[in-house]
């Protein structure tokens, strides 16, 4: 299996380097795993709504030019389907069964995603009605999957 996280911006706090790459490699056991990186844009503090439509629009043509056409998308949405990790585990399977060798996975920027990019997605997974920020989200997202894995094939995880 081939995992894709697909990202806007890059990480610039080295604990949450730290923690990407402690999860990467975990998961480098159970999938092949690639972290794509497309360009940020600079939101201002005072951003009107059509500066902030303009940056979600440049932010997602970058993603839809990144994204695999081959791959099962599965975004990032606060209004997606909220899933436990064993039903993530079972959504997985289910995928893996079905055919479906790489799974990516799209996280927006700081604005989110634009409109074009949730549309292209096989699937919108919610992981809270909350918001986080875009670079911890890598991490939660790379645990959770690491998670699926170790409850896929039978291993112990922490409830």
């Amino acid at each position: 299996m081939k995992i894709t996280v697909l990202c806007v911006g890059k990480i610039k706090e080295s604990y949450l380097r730290e923690a990407i790459a402690e999860y990467s490699k975990r998961l480098s056991r159970y999938a092949e795993l690639q972290i794509v990186e497309v360009a940020d844009e600079k939101t201002p503090d005072d951003a009107s709504p059509a500066t902030e439509v303009k940056i979600l629009q440049t932010e997602g043509e970058r993603l839809l030019r990144a994204l695999r056409k081959d791959a099962y998308t599965v975004v990032l949405a606060i209004d997606g389907k909220g899933l436990s990790s064993v039903q993530l585990s079972e959504k997985i399977d289910a995928l893996t069964v079905s055919g479906v060798s790489h799974i990516q996975f799209v996280i927006g920027g700081s604005l989110g995603l634009a409109p074009e990019v949730i549309a292209a997605a096989d699937f919108r997974l919610s992981f809270s009605a909350m918001t986080f920020p875009h670079q911890l989200m890598r991490v939660i997202l790379l645990e959770q999957v690491y998670r699926a894995f170790r409850i896929r094939t039978g291993e112990p995880y922490h409830k």
